[in-house]
């Protein structure tokens, strides 16, 4: 008889966590299709909280919040509102750690915010996972000049005057580091960063949220 009573309450068991699933299940797809209704609309707070909502109830859903955050971190940028876009891209990294797209738009935030040794972090990573992009490369450069890192820029530039011999930024900003690097009598201009302010170097398309929205009987 006791062997019965536990079988049935396991049964009992099992029937309410399937019930509690099912109703998770229906909530994040709801929450899902709100995110993307808003994504559609561009009220990027409405959708961060949609999709981070769907995505505590259901992990499959967290791509769809990372990009959300990444629009989201766009249109603090072009509010020049740089702290929040670094803060809604870092959490979108830790969604994709491995995405380089979104590591390369918390670099250019990071060197539009001046903060030069967070930016360098990031763009040694970059240059970790793809040793032949120029912009890396050159930005780096820009970086290290910045921090008064004369022969460091000066390894980067003529890493990309070795990939582009015609690269017009690299070479300026030869010219100008080996003045620094060796000093004489006439004065040279200092070279602009690669990247201008309010223009976010190019890389992959901002990811659209559009994972499918499962009938609430799924």
């Amino acid at each position: 008889m006791r062997k019965m009573r536990l079988f049935i309450y396991g049964i009992a068991m099992l029937a309410s966590s399937a019930a509690t699933l099912s109703a998770q299940n229906n909530e994040a797809a709801t929450m899902t299709k709100q995110g993307i209704e808003a994504s559609g609309a561009k009220d990027w707070d409405k959708a961060v909280t949609s999709f981070r909502r769907a995505t505590e109830l259901d992990k499959r859903y967290a791509p769809n919040l990372s990009a959300a955050l990444q629009q989201r971190a766009m249109a603090y940028v072009g509010q020049q509102k740089f702290p929040e876009a670094e803060t809604d891209l870092t959490e979108a990294l830790k969604l994709k750690p491995d995405d380089e797209g979104i590591l390369s738009r918390r670099a250019y935030v990071e060197l539009q915010s001046k903060d030069y040794d967070k930016a360098l972090k990031d763009y040694n990573a970059l240059i970790k996972s793809d040793d032949k992009e120029i912009k890396y490369f050159s930005t780096r450069a820009y970086i290290l000049q910045m921090k008064n890192d004369w022969k460091g820029a000066l390894e980067d530039t003529e890493k990309v005057l070795q990939m582009d011999p015609t690269n017009a930024d690299a070479q300026t900003r030869k010219r100008f580091l080996s003045a620094k690097l060796n000093p004489g009598p006439t004065p040279v201009v200092t070279p602009e960063g690669p990247i201008r302010r309010g223009q976010p170097q190019a890389g992959k398309p901002l990811p659209a949220a559009s994972a499918p929205v499962p009938s609430p009987a799924g």
